[in-house]
């Protein structure tokens, strides 16, 4: 493994239909997203101010880094304040954004570009690599994903033990009837605002080893 847990030899499993199926999908529902973006763009820069996108880097397909780029759904310190826990820099309107999931609009970009599919393992940090096992980096021989596995059978309820084993059951099992059943059960999750938080944490408590992920 190199540095930071990428790995230049890992196997990974692009099925031929992933692409093209993410393609077609996203450039099909592009009337219907881009006024939608636009509206949560301008709903953003209201209540949240600039900038309006938040952008950081994530291991992407066999831990390569991208940009991934998502609505800014929390407050930012001004020049010269201590930086809050994520629990008082989110508002009720940065709150909306992530129960319902349009604040990965933007992430349509990164499918477009290849960065990411619509279905795979969600993209946690680059910081979390160096820390996975064998069993828990096997989450990267896909391209991560706006919506998942994991996402769609318990979120950020899910202990990060139970969330690698659903991970790695989706890279075993992959197809397109498993996509299309994840991204309906997506739709019903965000509808029911189902696992958006861990108890006790205003999204998912960080992973710190491999005691917490098996």
């Amino acid at each position: 493994m190199s540095e930071r847990g990428v790995t230049a030899d890992m196997p990974t499993r692009l099925s031929p239909w992933k692409r093209t199926f993410d393609v077609l999908t996203v450039t099909a529902s592009l009337p219907v997203v881009l006024p939608v973006a636009a509206l949560i763009a301008l709903l953003v820069r209201i209540n949240l101010g600039a900038p309006i996108l938040f952008t950081q880097v994530r291991p992407g397909l066999a831990g390569r880094p991208f940009r991934m780029i998502k609505f800014r759904s929390m407050l930012e310190p001004r020049p010269g304040e201590p930086r809050l826990p994520d629990a008082q820099r989110l508002t009720r309107f940065g709150r909306f954004l992530r129960s319902s999931s349009l604040d990965e609009l933007p992430e349509l970009w990164n499918v477009l570009r290849g960065e990411m599919s619509l279905v795979g393992p969600r993209p946690l940090l680059m910081d979390y690599l160096p820390l996975y096992d064998a069993h828990q980096m096997r989450r990267h021989e896909v391209p991560p994903g706006i919506t998942g596995w994991a996402q769609v059978n318990g979120r950020n309820a899910l202990s990060w033990g139970q969330k690698f084993d659903y991970d790695v059951w989706y890279v075993d099992n992959q197809s397109m009837m498993l996509d299309l059943k994840i991204l309906i059960m997506t739709v019903f999750k965000v509808v029911m605002r189902d696992g958006i938080s861990a108890a006790g944490d205003a999204t998912m408590p960080p992973f710190t080893g491999n005691s917490e992920g098996r």
